[in-house]
């Protein structure tokens, strides 16, 4: 599952981009317990919510003219503009070219060859989230394409991520995606998977997508509460065999997300 450990190519930050931030903050805080914390002038606004004062996700207001409501993905790299060379190699393309934001870090926003969208973090300051697998914070990934070959072998030259087939999911088999060289496939070393398009129609309205999970302690009333929200649910509740039940959803705004309750134990 997903740790703080950030190493090459594992999830290490998500940020959500809405027309009206202060309505998703009142949305994410109920649903969550979220707080959120707006950014300096100079960053645009962007700002952080937090859970218990521990940084658990980025957000900023983007006017609908600028684009959909999403959540963004956010990998760890060493370096930005090797990561957008080797993007645009591997048949991506560069949506924002690496930057700096002051001393925090480097980004940079990608579409992969089929056409989901990532971003990369280079980590000044800023590691990455404080938090990650624990109730209210980001806990799994999905991949969702129309090519899964494609795009394991372009993951594979951008961050170098391996994938394993294990058994379970819809379709009998569930690829597991992890950064390499974390030892062999299991739900501990994985960080998330990748999914034929074409087998969940909730999904495949909306295009090829990085799809986040966030863990819940209550599933039923997570899904409940969204709802009341403004939300809507996608699909689900729903056993993920392995993990647990699970939800997708969308918020007031339509950025797509899930959620994950009654997960795996490990000893």
């Amino acid at each position: 599952m997903l740790t703080t450990r950030f190493v090459t190519g594992s999830p290490i930050w998500v940020d959500l981009g809405a027309p009206d931030i202060d309505g998703a903050h009142a949305f994410y805080r109920a649903l969550f317990g979220w707080e959120f914390t707006p950014g300096d002038p100079e960053f645009g606004g962007y700002g952080m919510f937090t859970r218990d004062g521990r940084t658990v996700a980025g957000g900023m207001t983007v006017p609908p003219e600028q684009g959909q409501a999403a959540w963004t993905l956010y990998f760890r790299t060493p370096d930005a503009e090797a990561a957008a060379t080797a993007v645009r190699a591997g048949g991506g393309s560069v949506a924002l070219d690496p930057m700096r934001v002051g001393d925090l870090g480097r980004m940079a926003l990608f579409t992969d060859p089929t056409g989901a969208g990532f971003g990369v973090w280079e980590p000044g300051r800023t590691r990455g989230l404080d938090t990650v697998g624990e109730p209210g914070a980001l806990y799994w990934t999905e991949l969702y394409t129309p090519d899964p070959v494609a795009d394991l072998s372009f993951y594979d030259m951008v961050f170098g991520t391996e994938a394993h087939t294990a058994t379970g999911g819809e379709g009998g088999g569930y690829t597991l995606l992890q950064p390499s060289g974390t030892g062999l496939a299991s739900m501990d070393d994985a960080f998330g998977a990748v999914v034929p398009l074409a087998d969940d129609p909730s999904e495949a309205a909306g295009g090829p997508s990085w799809t986040p999970y966030f863990a819940v302690d209550d599933l039923d009333a997570a899904v409940a509460e969204a709802e009341r929200g403004g939300g809507k649910v996608r699909k689900g509740p729903a056993d993920l065999p392995g993990i647990g039940r699970c939800a997708k959803l969308t918020d007031p705004y339509g950025a797509r997300f899930a959620v994950l309750g009654q997960t795996r134990q490990t000893g």
